[in-house]
């Protein structure tokens, strides 16, 4: 085991499942102790704790939803007062909802934007008053997209949400630098969870679809993404207010579609 995180404390948000839950893993796999969030799914959330307890490292499951202040700086609290600080936060949860712009209900356009983009400016907050208050700050990592820096069709709020999160993290990333807190934004791509099968097969897209647009040819995995994390997170880069994309050169690529690629 990576003693990396060792003595530290790390808050993932929507731990329970997907790339939220290898994040958890990863950081406890290098000596964090961890604070695994969840809204709904507690039998997730402690399957995910006891897996990471059953490894030798130390994590709770923790109830909040993260659009609510009051239960985020409860959650801190709860960190804070388990294992004596909070040096990482990892703002991961999410949601989408798909439709065209001129259909889609404005109940649900609120509550991604409510979610993605007001859920991780309250956890960014909430943590950065913990950190500032820290001798050594702290690092922040906000879980962004690929589509934070593009249009895509049928995702108008969830595009709107994760572009702001990635203007969100450079602005706090200014305002704390002198502080000791750094904060970073990872953009992934399409990576394989069981929220990208959700979203493909409601959008009527296949996994060759993906595959022939991506330059690696083939999907991302979480595992690959808490690996980008936990870069994000380290206490000795001298980097903040960036945005790592982890794509596979999607965003990169001009041509877009490959038809010899199976």
């Amino acid at each position: 085991m990576s003693d990396r995180f060792a003595g530290q404390t790390a808050i993932v948000t929507g731990a329970s499942r997907g790339i939220g839950s290898s994040v958890a893993a990863k950081l406890a796999k290098k000596g964090a102790s961890v604070v695994v969030n969840y809204r709904s799914s507690e039998e997730m959330a402690q399957s995910v704790v006891d897996e990471i307890r059953d490894r030798g490292s130390e994590a709770v499951a923790v109830q909040a939803d993260v659009s609510n202040e009051d239960e985020v700086a409860a959650m801190v609290e709860t960190a804070v007062e388990r294992y004596g600080s909070l040096d990482v936060m990892v703002n991961n949860a999410g949601m989408t909802k798909l439709g065209p712009a001129e259909e889609i209900d404005i109940e649900d356009w609120r509550r991604v934007i409510d979610v993605d983009l007001t859920g991780v400016f309250i956890g960014s907050r909430v943590a950065g008053r913990q950190m500032l208050s820290q001798a050594d700050g702290g690092a922040i990592v906000n879980i962004s997209s690929m589509m934070g820096e593009m249009g895509y069709h049928m995702r108008s709020p969830y595009c709107a949400a994760k572009a702001g999160v990635i203007n969100l993290t450079r602005t706090l990333a200014v305002e704390w630098a002198n502080d000791g807190v750094r904060v970073n934004a990872l953009a992934p791509g399409f990576i394989k969870t069981d929220i990208t099968d959700q979203t493909q097969s409601s959008a009527g897209y296949t996994d060759d679809d993906i595959r022939r647009r991506t330059p690696m040819a083939r999907f991302g995995s979480a595992e690959e993404m808490a690996n980008c994390v936990c870069f994000l997170a380290r206490d000795d880069t001298y980097v903040t207010g960036e945005v790592l994309r982890a794509d596979g050169g999607w965003s990169s690529d001009a041509w877009r579609y490959h038809e010899n690629r199976a």
